[in-house]
């Protein structure tokens, strides 16, 4: 019993940091209908900032996070301003981003390999707290609570920005339908670049926790990051930024009972979670909200 409410708890606070890890891949998928297959790559570069941060710094990782927002400003602006505009006028938008952003992937892992080599980096243990604090007994490590309560506040931030705001109700009707949205006046790329910004950010923002959660950070990781992160948003609902949380959680939970209980079989968890959701309902989990929406 002990050993299923450790897997339960540890798998919640698993999949609310995957949440952010995979929401802003939906952001930019659910607004431009586009594929970043370079989220990965964008996540670990948010890991790699929090360790220079560190290394050259010697600040707290968690500077790394202002550092995600600048960098997602910084890098996705110009990104936008010269690759989606001409993705979004071509016949296959999807297929093209796919091609597209795979090339960009190639491009940050081979610069980040050339500036920092192949290995893995992790960082000082103790930044985030060298202790544990317990649930119902059972204990996890500090640095997981602090991941999990900045995946919490983006996560609320986000909906906030949906719910509260006069960019995030527009950028809701761009969501549920471009065109229409197009025809009422809403300025589509300006409110597109800013959920592309936001997309970019908060894969940083997640980067700067991945050493914490996963145990490293190297230029290798962005593949699989992005695999996770897509499958992640499949089992929630595609399109759907806030259904992310609810992929992470049925990807965490199930990730830690594996862990738990047949380790040697974990890796599988986000393929198998992801055939078994396609297979019974193609569209997510919330797939049925979204289309109402």
């Amino acid at each position: 019993m002990a050993l299923l409410e450790y897997a339960i708890i540890g798998g919640i606070l698993y999949g609310i940091f995957f949440s952010l890890v995979a929401i802003g891949l939906n952001l930019i998928f659910g607004v431009m209908r586009i594929i970043n297959l370079a989220h990965g790559q964008f996540v670990m570069l948010g890991g790699f900032g929090a360790y220079l941060v560190t290394s050259s710094l010697g600040l707290n990782p968690i500077f790394g996070v202002p550092l995600a927002v600048l960098g997602g400003i910084a890098i996705g602006y110009p990104l936008y301003y010269g690759v989606v505009p001409r993705l979004q006028r071509s016949r296959d938008p999807e297929m093209l981003s796919f091609i597209l952003f795979f090339g960009v992937a190639q491009m940050i892992e081979a610069v980040m390999t050339l500036l920092f080599g192949v290995d893995e980096r992790s960082l000082p243990g103790e930044a985030l707290g060298s202790g544990n604090f317990g649930v119902l007994g059972q204990q996890f490590p500090d640095s997981w609570w602090v991941a999990v309560a900045v995946s919490l506040l983006c996560i609320g931030g986000l909906w906030l920005y949906f719910s509260r705001t006069r960019l995030g109700y527009a950028t809701r009707a761009i969501i549920a339908n471009r065109e229409e949205a197009l025809a009422t006046g809403i300025n589509v790329n300006r409110v597109s670049a800013i959920a592309f910004i936001i997309g970019l950010s908060l894969a940083g923002i997640a980067g700067v926790f991945v050493p914490y959660l996963v145990g490293s950070i190297s230029p290798s990781d962005g593949s699989d990051l992005t695999t996770t992160s897509f499958a992640i948003i499949i089992i929630g609902s595609l399109g759907n930024p806030l259904g992310t949380v609810v992929g992470g959680l049925v990807f965490g939970v199930g990730t830690m009972l594996m862990q738990t209980f047949y380790p040697s079989w974990s890796n599988l968890v986000p393929y198998v979670l992801l055939v078994l959701i396609v297979l019974v309902r193609p569209s997510g989990l919330l797939g049925k909200a979204v289309r109402n929406a």
